[in-house]
């Protein structure tokens, strides 16, 4: 017998168990209800339970004291069939910043596995820029939120949706080490990458979360080394749109330099506190993919420039760092070492 025609059970035992839940949000959940019914799933017999289930799971957690793991577990599994629009059909962009917003990494984890389904196609993502209020407490939640796994999710998730909304792309993947960078795709519309680049009030959002301590000292660690690792994938994608900004008066207020340098020279050269090994070895790490990747990007003058000049600024008092940077070829997979090395020394030899 086909699996997919076998009748889910349990389904109507957890149906009223969701009924209590959304009674009173003090009661814990039965787990081996949920358990019971999530184990039988495929995407096959998915969708004539998500408008079962689905509305109850999201007006619960609305209002859910308990942890919700189980319902967020659930509810990540009956998505799974269901593309971005349609599932913005069944949960609103209030539920989903209140996910986001929730002290439940699980909660965080739900709604960042909804934003990613808009990373499928750059109609989609496109779709996701114009809803300000929801990428702005997306990357609030990036950076402030104290959980790793709630970090790395949203770093895949930012770096795949500015992938598929790049309008500016090579014509080919990109890979280094075997880790792939980027894929051949068609070009996107660019309007994720202008609603986080050039929108002043994300910029500010950024800056201040990375630098101004309101994180406090430990969590603004975790903030800086979260923009440090996805950088690098940014700048092989859009160089330009990550090294200017139109907002110079915000790179005074918060690390008190002057010029239109954006991100990366925010990140790069102004962020960082030296004397903290910890972040130190970050930005060595971040420098070291930055240009094992930028030596397989399509040439330009000006990534060239900027580059040269990120570098000589970045060594000119920190020696760990320019030994790293030397030494980077060596430590490369044979087959790119060469290449790396001649790349290395034409950065180094504009100093």
């Amino acid at each position: 017998m086909d699996t997919d025609t076998i009748p889910i059970t349990g389904v109507e035992e957890l149906e009223k168990h969701l009924d209590e839940l959304l009674a009173d949000p003090n009661l814990s959940p039965t787990h081996k209800l949920f358990d019971h019914v999530e184990l039988q799933l495929t995407d096959a017999n998915i969708p004539p339970l998500i408008p079962r289930l689905l509305p109850k799971i999201t007006e619960i957690l609305k209002q859910y004291q308990q942890d919700p793991a189980i319902l967020c577990s659930l509810a990540i599994k009956l998505l799974g069939p269901v593309n971005f629009t349609q599932i913005l059909s069944l949960a609103s962009e209030e539920a989903l910043i209140q996910a986001l917003r929730s002290p439940a990494p699980s909660a965080n984890i739900l709604a960042m596995t909804v934003l990613e389904k808009a990373a499928r196609s750059p109609g989609d993502a496109a779709i996701l820029a114009m809803m300000n209020s929801v990428v702005t407490n997306f990357l609030t939640q990036w950076l402030s939120a104290p959980q790793v796994e709630v970090g790395e999710k949203a770093s895949k998730v930012l770096g795949d949706l500015l992938d598929v909304d790049c309008d500016t792309r090579p014509p080919d993947g990109l890979s280094v080490n075997g880790m792939e960078i980027t894929i051949r795709k068609p070009p996107g519309q660019g309007l994720m990458w202008r609603r986080i680049f050039h929108d002043r009030d994300v910029y500010h959002l950024i800056l201040s979360l990375c630098s101004s301590n309101t994180l406090g000292s430990q969590q603004q660690s975790l903030a800086q080394g979260r923009l440090l690792r996805v950088l690098p994938r940014l700048a092989a994608l859009n160089f330009r749109a990550v090294a200017r900004t139109d907002f110079a008066d915000l790179n005074q207020r918060y690390a008190k330099f002057n010029g239109n340098g954006g991100l990366l020279h925010f990140a790069a050269l102004h962020m960082i506190d030296k004397e903290d090994m910890l972040v130190h070895l970050n930005l060595v790490d971040f420098f070291e993919v930055l240009l094992s990747i930028q030596r397989i990007t399509p040439f330009s003058t000006y990534k060239m420039d900027n580059l040269k000049q990120l570098v000589s600024d970045a060594t000119a008092q920190d020696d760990v760092l320019k030994a790293a940077i030397i030494s980077l070829p060596e430590r490369t997979v044979p087959e790119e070492s060469e290449d790396l090395s001649r790349f290395v020394q034409e950065i180094l030899n504009s100093q």
